[in-house]
């Protein structure tokens, strides 16, 4: 009842409250391999509001089934009941009421007292990290990732794999793999290769016993790093799908006697769905990337028999529970739930929270500072734009003085309440990268076209392998129309400005930041934190904000758009 009203769940009894906890968290222990799952925290050690996609657009094969279904169409297809607290958990339904009315998720305290609560039941389970673990906060960036391996060793992490990890340099992901998770943490990445003999960079799998039962986890790190990311942070390795060597890698566990093969992977859960298509072995993709809370696998059948594929969210705020029921040298029956991690539910463990404590004490007074108040809900997730980088690309038309600007299509990065102070720690929550360089660009017609057209096609291309980075560019000033469904070359027209056509040959001022280019780490531009501090700290209140998104063509009825 008080849920109905509207009050948070911090207001129930203690006795309500454990009897959501008990509901929530109740999962019969299954089988005799168990693995635990989370994915995409970038680097979040706190509780945090984090608020699901509205537009999540699937196009060819992919249109109208997981992960691209958002609002109703999402609780319809698991069958989740409207106004509950998964139901907020994993879509962005009555986002604001619903968070005030079960508070916030995530923390790493509060996962820790869920893995532990988990691994209680399930002797010899496996905490599997997905990566994208050392980046997206403040500290995690002052202290290269520092924070949250320590974070990780605490929490019981077995193996693990990589992609934003990787924009900290290869010389620092080589110190953290070689020293701190030596005999700890097996990083693994199938896919890594030297550029110059094609040696492997980390070892492809490790094979662990659970129960008796040999497992091979294999990994699989983000194939596209070197493009979606700085080349000059990992200029000797070689990334790719690598589905040759994949195959090597399943059949040589399997051949070491593997009697269960995972592939702790982050392609992103479309580039998994058509990977475990032409994969054999694989019994089931732990997937990450494209930060997609799916309650329940998709059974994929190949050439070997059926691979789950699963994706777990992303910031915290879920824990993927997988159980593999193992019979004569194979599996033959699974249960999976994806748990939403409610800081309210879950007690805070009193020795993580003691490291957060320490870990967070050295900046507490910067990351305190009070920048602005929002009057309305600031959010990222969405394949178009989010308010919070509506408000960046503001930010950086109003400081650089030009009437276009672009800001990436990142998929990480915190919410905040109408009502709530932005704080620097919010602002970094968003910017939080080791190339943050604000620029500016004289850029012809032709040429904004070119990079629209050329980052809607990594989102909207019909063979998921040639989906090569995160949602669309963010778009300031300037007016578009998007059909998702047409060919490379053809998605973006309509373009305009302050009402007017853009011209193929006139020359237009855009502002924009996180460039991955050398050339621009070498011209040294403000980082994008400090001009919109600046920018905050003038204007004070934030208004609600009104999203400039692009006039969508041919996606009538798609279970993408809530």
């Amino acid at each position: 009842m008080a849920a109905a009203c509207g009050l948070p769940l911090a207001q129930f009894s203690g006795r309500a409250q454990a009897q959501n906890a008990a509901r929530l968290y109740d999962v019969p222990r299954f089988g005799n391999a168990h693995f635990l799952h989370f994915t995409d925290c970038h680097a979040q050690l706190m509780p945090l509001w984090f608020r699901e996609p509205s537009v999540n657009l699937g196009v060819a094969d992919m249109s109208g089934r997981p992960p691209h279904l958002v609002g109703e169409a999402f609780l319809r297809h698991f069958g989740i009941k409207s106004g509950t607290a998964e139901a907020h958990a994993f879509t962005c339904l009555d986002f604001e009421q619903a968070a005030r009315t079960y508070g916030k998720v995530g923390g790493f305290a509060h996962l820790a007292t869920l893995v532990k609560q988990l691994k209680a039941g399930r002797p010899g389970a496996l905490l599997l990290d997905g990566g994208d673990t050392w980046q997206g906060s403040a500290t995690a960036l002052w202290t290269q990732g520092q924070d949250m391996v320590d974070a990780c060793k605490l929490l019981g992490v077995d193996v693990m794999t990589g992609h934003w990890e990787f924009t900290l340099g290869a010389e620092r992901v080589r110190q953290v793999v070689d020293n701190d998770f030596k005999g700890k943490i097996d990083f693994v990445a199938q896919n890594i290769k030297t550029t110059d003999f094609g040696d492997p960079v980390f070892p492809p799998y490790v094979i662990k016993s659970v129960n008796g039962v040999p497992v091979a986890i294999v990994g699989q790190a983000f194939p596209y790093t070197p493009i979606a990311n700085p080349r000059y942070m990992m200029p000797d390795w070689s990334f790719g799908i690598q589905e040759e060597t994949l195959q090597q890698a399943v059949d040589e566990a399997r051949a070491k006697g593997a009697q269960a093969v995972i592939l702790l992977s982050h392609n992103g859960m479309d580039v998994d769905l058509k990977l475990a298509t032409r994969v054999r072995g694989i019994d089931a993709i732990l997937g990450g990337h494209t930060h997609d809370g799916i309650p329940a696998p998709s059974i994929v059948s190949n050439a070997g028999g059926k691979t789950l594929v699963t994706n777990a969210g992303s910031n915290g705020k879920f824990l993927g529970v997988l159980d593999l029921e193992v019979k004569g040298g194979k599996v033959a029956d699974f249960r999976y739930r994806l748990l939403p991690v409610f800081s309210n539910l879950l007690a805070a463990d009193a020795e993580m929270e003691a490291l957060i404590r320490k870990v967070r004490a050295p900046y507490a007074a910067k990351l305190g500072e009070r920048l602005a108040l929002t009057e309305g809900l600031l959010y990222r997730r969405g394949n178009f734009n989010g308010t919070f980088d509506q408000l960046i690309l503001e930010g950086l038309m109003a400081e650089k003085d030009a009437p276009i600007a672009f800001s990436p299509g990142f998929r990480w990065g915190t919410s905040l309440l109408p009502g709530e102070p932005i704080l620097m720690e919010h602002l970094m929550d968003q910017t939080a990268i080791t190339y943050p360089y604000t620029t500016v660009t004289d850029m012809t017609g032709e040429t904004i076209k070119i990079i629209l057209e050329d980052v809607g096609d990594n989102l909207f291309n019909p063979d998921p392998y040639y989906q090569q980075g995160g949602d669309m560019v963010r778009v300031g000033g300037l007016r578009y129309s998007c059909d998702p469904n047409a060919k490379m070359g053809a998605r973006i027209s309509e373009m305009s400005l302050a009402g007017k056509p853009i011209e193929a040959t006139k020359t237009y001022k855009v502002a924009g930041w996180a460039p991955v280019s050398e050339a621009a780490k070498s011209a040294g531009g403000e980082p994008i934190w400090d001009l919109m501090a600046r920018y905050l700290r003038g204007r004070k209140v934030v208004k609600p904000l009104q999203l400039e998104l692009p006039r969508l063509k041919g996606v009538e009825g798609n279970a993408g758009i809530a």
